[in-house]
């Protein structure tokens, strides 16, 4: 019996992880995917390179497909141990992340279907090349400077319905053990990425997955997820994952977990997932890993233009992250997509000469602009000490 209609949106609770959505892509902690399986439309960020990886065990009770070449079906039980290894850089555009998606397993699987027998493989699983792109974000109302109206402070901004959308394509490369092999060979992967913050701490993700494209392998998934941020440094997850394929029965993941953040560039992940399907399975995984990145991401310098007489003020573009609060001040605690609040760095404004300057009032003017700019800075570094100190002891 298939699973339904009820079932389907009743068990779609996820990954919980913790993300904030601003201006640009980088942010000042660690952004990774772990643990869950979904995926953000965000990328990590210009001159970032990125590896997330862990080590897994899964046990298969009973899975059930029909194979073409036998014109009958085969079934089998199997255990696996292996590691899961994600590359991530941005580079070119700071919405545009390329990635490298890979798995290396040890497997045994006994079958019972079409007749007893048993194979091992040890390879790659999974080997995939893909780039990612945010198509369009959002943009939600800075109510932490509100201070007129308690109700206004604390009301729901309808436009955090609206979500973020990222595009993602890939290809599934043929590179694997023999018990993987697409017998198609290489195939396409296409994937559409969405994100609502419906809070400073509630973030809800979907997305929307066509895989093996065109081959008798093909499937279509969907992943829910839904995060939520603890403290500053450690979150919990759960996650809804179905698939609906072409020659195997619809089948449907559910995960929970937590992470970790050790500092702003590593962060540890524990997690683990059944699966319930037509076929009365009893597949379940467990697995942890590690995140890390190299970070050397520079903000670039946007000239702010006065007037056609006066010189521009060169001031920091603020990153996709750092101009999201916490319902406190800019650019303080704030969340990455594994559930993390995260501490925002801040930058002091700085000035740039144009030559030859215009005249002693526009330099007098630029000069008591700054000065009021590094005030309003050290104003807001002492309020995020304040509020951290605050939040460490939560």
């Amino acid at each position: 019996m298939k699973p339904s209609l009820k079932t389907f949106f009743m068990t779609s609770l996820v990954t919980i992880c913790m993300v904030q959505i601003v201006n640009a892509q980088y942010t000042e902690v660690i952004n990774s995917r772990r643990p869950g399986f979904s995926d953000s439309p965000f990328s990590v960020g210009t001159k970032v390179y990125q590896v997330e990886a862990g080590l897994f065990y899964k046990n298969v009770g009973n899975y059930l497909f029909y194979d073409k070449e036998i014109d009958d079906a085969r079934q089998y039980s199997a255990s696996s141990f292996g590691t899961d290894i994600m590359l991530r850089t941005g580079q070119f555009f700071e919405k545009l992340e390329f990635n490298l998606d890979m798995a290396l397993v040890s497997e045994n699987r006994d079958y019972s279907k079409p007749a007893d027998s048993s194979a091992t493989g040890f390879g790659f699983s999974k080997l995939n090349l893909g780039a990612k792109y945010l198509v369009y974000k959002p943009e939600y109302t800075d109510k932490s400077k509100e201070i007129r109206s308690w109700k206004a402070r604390h009301s729901f901004d309808k436009r955090r319905l609206i979500p973020a959308v990222g595009v993602y394509v890939g290809l599934n490369t043929n590179l694997l053990t023999d018990l993987y092999k697409n017998k198609d060979g290489i195939s396409p992967r296409i994937a559409v990425f969405t994100q609502n913050d419906l809070s400073d701490r509630l973030i809800v993700l979907f997305n929307f997955i066509a895989d093996y494209a065109f081959t008798d392998k093909s499937e279509n998934s969907y992943i829910a997820t839904v995060t939520y941020a603890i403290n500053p440094k450690f979150s919990v997850f759960g996650e809804n994952q179905g698939f609906f394929r072409k020659n195997v029965p619809n089948d449907f993941q559910f995960g929970a977990g937590g992470a970790y953040l050790i500092n702003k560039d590593m962060q540890v992940d524990l997690s683990a997932r059944m699966i319930l399907d037509e076929r009365g399975d009893n597949t379940y995984i467990i697995g942890g890993g590690l995140s890390w990145r190299l970070d050397r991401h520079q903000d670039k310098l946007i000239v702010n233009e006065v007037n056609n007489d006066e010189e521009g003020i060169a001031t920091p573009k603020r990153s996709f992250w750092s101009t999201i609060t916490f319902g406190l001040f800019d650019g303080s605690n704030q969340y990455s997509q594994n559930g993390k609040m995260r501490d925002v760095k801040t930058r002091s404004a700085k000035t740039r000469s144009l030559e030859p300057p215009v005249n002693k009032k526009a330099q007098k003017a630029r000069k008591k602009q700054n000065k009021k700019l590094i005030k309003e800075q050290k104003k807001r570094e002492k309020a995020e000490k304040k509020y951290e100190k605050k939040f460490e002891k939560d």
